[in-house]
C-alpha cells in the first residue's frame, strides 16, 4: 500500500472493526493490546483489515454468530496473521517500518507541538499527584516531562521535521515509563489487572498461540497501568 499512513494504523483498524460490528463503541484495553501486537509484528494495515473481514465472515457462518455480535479483536487474530503471511508471500506486505516517508509529512509542527505540550502537562499533573505516595514514579514522570520539553527544540530546527527520529525518542520514554510503573505498582493493582486480562482472554485462549497470548497480556498490562496512573502514551501513534 503505497499511501499507507504510519500513524493511522490504530485508527483505521478501530474504525473498520466498528463498521463490521455495527456499533460505534469504545475499543477495550484488550483490543488496543491486540492491535499493538499486530503493529509490533509488522502486520500491514491492509492485512489487518483483510483478516478482520475474514474473521467476521467466519463468525457469521458459525453458530455463535447467530444474533450475537463479535465483541473482540481477539477472535480475528488467526485470520489477521494468515492474511499477513499471504501478503508477505505475495511481496505486497507494506510494513509499518516502511511508513517513514509518509510519516514525515503527516503532522505540522504546530500539531506536534500541541501534542507534546498536552503530554507534558499530563505528566506534571501525574507527578504532583504521586509526589507524596510514590516518590520514585513521580520523579521519573518529572524527568520524562523534562525530556519532552527538550524534544520541543527539534520543532524549531530548520529544514524538514524528522518525525521518525522524534518517534524513536518518544518510544524510549514510553519504555522507561512502562518499566517504572511495572516495578512500582502495588501487588493489589497488579493482581486486579491480571484478573481482568485472564477474564477477557478466557474465551480466546484456545484460538491464540502461547507467544501471541504472552504479547497481548504484556500490552494489556502496560495499557491498564497507564490508565490507572493517568499517564499518557508518548508515541505519535496515540496522537
Amino acid at each position: 500500500m503505497e499511501n499507507w499512513n504510519y500513524f493511522n494504523y490504530f485508527t483505521e483498524i478501530e474504525e473498520h472493526f466498528w463498521k463490521k460490528r455495527g456499533a460505534h463503541l469504545l475499543v477495550s484495553p484488550l483490543d488496543w493490546a491486540i492491535m499493538e501486537t499486530w503493529q509490533k509484528a509488522g502486520v500491514s494495515l491492509e492485512a489487518a483489515l483483510k483478516g478482520i473481514d475474514r474473521a467476521f465472515e467466519s463468525y457469521q457462518r458459525s453458530r455463535r454468530g447467530a444474533g450475537k455480535p463479535l465483541k473482540s479483536l481477539a477472535y480475528c487474530t488467526d485470520a489477521v496473521l494468515e492474511a499477513a503471511e499471504e501478503s508477505q508471500e505475495a511481496g505486497a506486505g507494506g510494513q509499518p517500518s516502511n511508513g517513514g516517508a509518509a510519516a514525515k509529512e503527516t503532522f505540522s509542527r504546530e500539531d506536534v507541538r500541541g501534542y507534546l505540550e498536552r503530554n507534558i502537562e499530563l505528566l506534571r499533573k501525574a507527578a504532583e499527584r504521586l509526589a507524596g505516595s510514590q516518590v520514585a514514579v513521580a520523579e521519573l514522570l518529572g524527568k520524562v516531562a523534562d525530556s519532552l520539553s527538550g524534544a520541543m527544540t527539534l520543532l524549531d530546527a530548520p529544514g524538514q521535521l524528522d518525525l521518525e527520529d522524534l518517534e524513536r525518542r518518544l518510544t524510549i520514554l514510553d519504555e522507561k515509563l512502562h518499566a517504572s510503573l511495572m516495578s512500582n505498582a502495588s501487588e493489589e493493582l497488579m493482581l486486579k489487572i491480571r484478573r481482568e486480562v485472564d477474564s477477557q482472554l478466557a474465551t480466546y485462549r484456545r484460538k491464540m498461540k502461547a507467544e501471541q497470548l504472552a504479547v497481548v497480556e504484556k500490552q494489556y498490562l502496560q495499557k491498564r497501568l497507564l490508565d490507572e496512573y493517568r499517564v499518557p502514551r508518548m508515541s505519535l501513534f496515540y496522537f
